[in-house]
């Protein structure tokens, strides 16, 4: 079994691999030629992962795994050299990579996993562990790609929807487990924000056209609110136009909301509507009013389960800074739920 030290280096050695991956480039090399390949095929197996959300997946984890992120990451920790336990990872697919820091958290803990990708997301995981088994060849063997139904295991990480969370409960409650449901991120305008901030707030919107729990889905405005400035600023995403899936799902709501007579702004590309719920359509972002900021920031705290981020400037003690949903850090984990420390008590 790979000692921590070793497991660790094989993970900077993928993020020497990612930060190196110079697209454009001709004769990259036969290992970049591979995932060119892979990249290609992901990209065909799935319509939202378009060549730029692929590439910042890349990018941010080319970043992450950096000797300084890692160490800083498991310096916090006492990590055994050999976990021992056989971990469940049922992953979801709605941007790329998405299973990623589960199985770095599972093979940094000592652990072996076994990994039930989503249909949606299963070519780019494979391709991460052959660079692993590359870098450090200890690691063979530590982790299994299940098609079928789990068996054996000893505790279970599932990421899915509230759906789907009763279904795990059902299947998975008798051992060890973290059940992720919906979340989704909200942004708190307060009508002095500047071009910049609205333009980074586009990015935390469309990002993965909107399909993380960390995309911005909500807005929180004041009553009266000029949404003018905010369109001005993200007029630059306009291009979202041109990708079928994203345009099929802005025509379809907004004929949806026009039959329902429901009351909707529109820029072409983007739909405001009024609304209490978080989990906004693909090309729609809600948005509701609020009366004071004490008020708002209570009621954020209350329905903190539903939310992974909150954008704001001076709102609430964890808020995310615009522009920056998209770019977590190793010890930001999905639903606040420390993954490293369930797999060291496990």
């Amino acid at each position: 079994m790979a000692t921590l030290e070793e497991r660790l280096k094989a993970f900077v050695k993928l993020g020497d691999f990612l930060r190196s991956y110079k697209p454009g480039k001709k004769n990259l090399g036969r290992e970049y030629e591979e995932l060119k390949a892979v990249l290609l095929q992901a990209r065909l197996k799935n319509a939202w992962f378009t060549d730029d959300n692929l590439l910042y997946a890349l990018s941010a984890w080319g970043e992450l795994l950096s000797p300084d992120n890692l160490q800083a990451w498991t310096s916090s920790y006492s990590i055994p050299e050999n976990g021992g336990r056989k971990i469940a990872i049922i992953m979801a697919g709605n941007i790329p990579l998405v299973g990623f820091h589960d199985l770095l958290s599972v093979l940094v803990s000592g652990h072996s996993a076994v990994v039930k990708m989503s249909s949606n997301d299963k070519v780019l995981l494979p391709f991460f562990m052959r660079k692993l088994i590359e870098y450090e060849p200890q690691l063979e063997g530590k982790v299994e790609f299940s098609e079928g139904i789990l068996k054996e295991y000893d505790a279970v990480i599932a990421t899915g929807s509230d759906n789907t969370s009763r279904y795990f409960e059902y299947y998975f409650g008798h051992k060890p487990h973290i059940i992720r449901k919906n979340r989704n991120s909200v942004a708190v305008l307060q009508g002095d924000e500047t071009k910049e901030q609205l333009q980074a707030l586009g990015e935390d919107i469309f990002r993965y056209f909107g399909l993380g729990c960390r995309s911005v889905s909500k807005l929180f405005v004041p009553e009266e609110y000029d949404f003018k400035a905010f369109f001005e600023a993200i007029d630059s995403y306009l291009y979202l136009k041109d990708h079928h899936k994203y345009h099929n799902n802005y025509d379809y709501n907004k004929a949806v909301y026009l039959m329902s007579e429901f009351k909707f702004l529109d820029n072409d590309f983007l739909l405001l509507k009024q609304d209490e719920a978080y989990a906004s359509p693909i090309g729609t972002v809600f948005y509701e009013t609020y009366s004071s900021k004490s008020a708002l920031s209570e009621k954020l705290t209350a329905q903190a389960e539903k939310i992974q981020c909150v954008v704001a400037e001076g709102i609430t003690a964890e808020e995310v800074a615009y522009g920056h949903t998209q770019k977590p850090s190793l010890t930001d984990y999905a639903d606040g739920v420390d993954t490293v420390e369930f797999l060291l008590k496990t």
